[in-house]
């Protein structure tokens, strides 16, 4: 007989910690529920009944909806090339699940490439398991960075009139994305939200984000459209990772000393040489088991503070009852362990002799019944939760793409490593080569160490670690990782245009902004 816990003693995601429930998550999902927060303020507004308003949009549908537009005149050509116009449909106005499988491929969303996308998709495709709740509550972290991006993704659509702004530069996915668009209506109904209550634990990742998406946004007149929300789109799912990474290795302290101001030194080597065998790849694999054995302690402590809460009768939508959680598991005062009695009693005393057998190995070393209790959910839940949070990094992180920063083979020789995508790195070049000149930015040309130590100092990714304090007493083999590390960094540089290797001399090693900006 299994371990018989109630709902609220089974449930993990805690929005105070970490919004996003631990399943596969697809990017552009995110992107799609995080443009319905932006619109409506915080809110994800629930779907008027009806059949019509819930009716399943496919192909099919979409077709109809040009051969109107056609006969409107809104466009021409379409009904004269129905296989080039549905090649682009397909490729560049929606995602699919399933796609290829001619049998189960089924349309999700139109693509996120304009905030009004999220209003054509099919919901139970499009679920984002609350990581948008999380990417809005970074962007809320300052206030007119959201506003600009939300002006900025709504670029071309008056929302006052339903219509397309007239004279819009906008490029030919963005402007047939807006013809569906304007002929759909809103299906949607305004509900309550408390996620505006909740401040992100590390703030500081927040405001990095922040600055971040607000640097992305000076190339707004520079960069295509579709090219700049690509940048946005890895961004993102970037920032995601790092947060819950740093988030894995913070809040076991945070619980240990009462207080969410505690902070680990988080920072892990990427290797950069694509290769599984490379001397770097080791270290880099060491710090990606790291993760993974730390994971216990963090799945640990937010069960602690889910208990704490529940002790509180707190409920999980405003930061300032974390921060009573946290106290009350440092201090605990005299009641709260026999509170924690009862609640161990009620689960112990209803396992049959078998079960309480290694119930009773597991907690014979624990001295109080709130430990107990902890270890007993721990015993039922945190297989569970270890399993799809690797799972959910793993998706983050984009494992094994070009835009992501996890690589794994399918041997057990090759385990996870931190790597850095060619897609991924561009973006982050795009960000780095601008510098704050009174109100703006201006691009600036950068030696490659100046670059490497950015990347360091921003976000904790180590491409040269000799300069580190964990690698000070360093032997010959991790002097040569690294080098080979470096040389292989600047290769990747030069294969996505940011650095040509005119010369042997130090001083002409300059990567060189792709788009010049005065201040």
């Amino acid at each position: 007989m299994g371990i018989k816990l109630n709902r609220d003693e089974t449930s993990f995601r805690n929005e105070l910690i970490f919004t996003a429930d631990a399943k596969a998550v697809n990017i552009d999902n995110t992107l799609v529920n995080l443009y319905m927060l932006l619109k409506h303020n915080g809110i994800r507004p629930k779907q008027r009944s009806g059949e019509k308003n819930n009716s399943f949009v496919d192909l099919e549908t979409l077709k109809v909806v040009f051969s109107k537009l056609e006969e409107e005149g809104a466009i021409t050509g379409f009904s004269s090339n129905p296989e080039a116009a549905e090649l682009w449909m397909r490729s560049n106005l929606v995602n699919m699940v399933y796609r290829g499988n001619l049998d189960k491929e089924k349309i999700s969303s139109l693509r996120p490439i304009h905030l009004e996308s999220y209003r054509v998709r099919n919901a139970a495709n499009t679920r984002d398991y609350n990581t948008a709740d999380q990417v809005y509550l970074m962007l809320n972290a300052n206030p007119a960075v959201r506003e600009e991006l939300k002006q900025f993704l709504m670029e071309g659509w008056n929302q006052a009139t339903g219509e397309i702004t007239a004279g819009s530069e906008l490029d030919v996915d963005s402007l047939g994305l807006l013809h569906i668009i304007k002929k759909v209506k809103q299906g949607f109904l305004d509900s309550s939200s408390s996620l505006n209550q909740i401040r992100p634990l590390l703030h500081e990742l927040s405001e990095l984000y922040c600055d971040d998406v607000k640097r992305l946004l000076v190339y707004k007149r520079l960069i295509p459209r579709n090219v700049l929300i690509d940048y946005f789109k890895t961004l993102t799912s970037f920032h995601l990772s790092i947060y819950m990474q740093k988030l894995i290795y913070t809040l076991p302290q945070m619980v240990e000393s009462g207080s969410d101001a505690a902070r680990a030194d988080w920072n892990i080597v990427v290797d950069a040489t694509d290769n599984f065998e490379s001397k770097v790849a080791r270290i880099s694999a060491g710090d990606a088991e790291a993760l993974s054995n730390n994971m216990y302690d963090y799945i640990k402590s937010t069960f602690q503070i889910n208990a704490a809460l529940r002790r509180l009768k707190l409920d999980k939508n405003n930061s300032d009852h974390l921060a009573k959680a946290l106290r009350i598991l440092k201090d605990k005062p005299q009641d709260f362990e026999i509170y924690f009695e009862t609640q161990w009693d009620n689960l112990y005393n209803i396992l049959n002799e078998e079960d309480k057998a290694p119930i009773n190995d597991i907690v014979k070393y624990e001295a109080t019944y709130f430990d107990r209790y902890i270890e007993l959910i721990l015993k039922a839940r945190s297989a569970y939760q270890f399993r799809y949070h690797m799972q959910l990094l793993d998706n983050l992180s984009q494992k094994n793409n070009e835009r992501g920063f996890i690589a794994q083979g399918r041997s057990r020789k090759h385990p996870r490593r931190y790597v850095m995508g060619t897609r991924l790195l561009e973006t982050l070049v795009q960000i780095l080569v601008l510098e704050p000149d009174g109100a703006g930015f201006q691009t600036k040309v950068l030696a490659i160490e100046d670059l490497i130590q950015k990347i360091r100092e921003r976000y904790g990714l180590i491409i040269n670690g000799l300069s580190e304090e964990r690698f000070k007493d360093a032997n010959l083999n991790t002097h040569l990782a690294f080098k080979e590390n470096v040389e292989a960094f600047k290769l990747k540089l030069r294969q996505i245009g940011f650095y040509n290797d005119l010369s042997d001399a130090y001083i002409l090693q300059r990567i060189r902004p792709r788009y010049e900006l005065n201040a």
